[in-house]
């Protein structure tokens, strides 16, 4: 169930994105935001690489778009050449999540989170789904202000 929620929010994700320009994905909400299609893929690359990759797996994966000392790289250091990079590497994060939870023996393994709290696959898992359906809605109005398209 999660795996399939969590695909269709992935899914979602790139409908949002998909037939605009780079310059279009990275055309910010309103300002002060730095929000942008570019930067919400960037981000979910970086979450899906934390996730899965640094904490169910245990893998040395630092982040890709942001640092302590640049903790919204992600969504403020764009530039709309990188698009195509930006979206192989958010498949790439994407697929190897994939292959981690279903090498999962359990939803009941155990990770700790940067803050030091334990958590289960499965709170891993459901927070996924959570975190692509809140950035989905921000997709779904930063796609509907670039073009008017609205909609999955």
């Amino acid at each position: 169930m999660f795996a399939g929620w969590l695909d269709f929010h992935r899914a979602t994700l790139e409908l949002k994105c998909a037939g605009l320009t780079p310059a279009q994905l990275a055309t910010r909400a309103v300002e002060p935001s730095t929000l942008s299609l570019l930067g919400l893929v960037r981000h979910m690359a970086d979450v899906e690489r934390g996730w899965f990759r640094r904490r169910l797996a245990g893998e040395d994966a630092p982040p890709l778009y942001y640092s302590d000392d640049d903790p919204d790289g992600d969504f403020d250091n764009l530039d709309p050449t990188t698009v195509d990079e930006a979206f192989a590497t958010w498949r790439a994060e994407c697929d190897r999540a994939r292959e981690i939870a279903a090498a999962l023996p359990s939803l009941d393994v155990m990770v700790t989170d940067r803050a030091g709290r334990k958590l289960s696959a499965r709170w891993v898992l459901h927070h996924m789904v959570e975190e692509y359906a809140r950035h989905n809605g921000h997709a779904d109005l930063l796609r509907e202000r670039i073009d008017g398209t609205t909609g999955e």
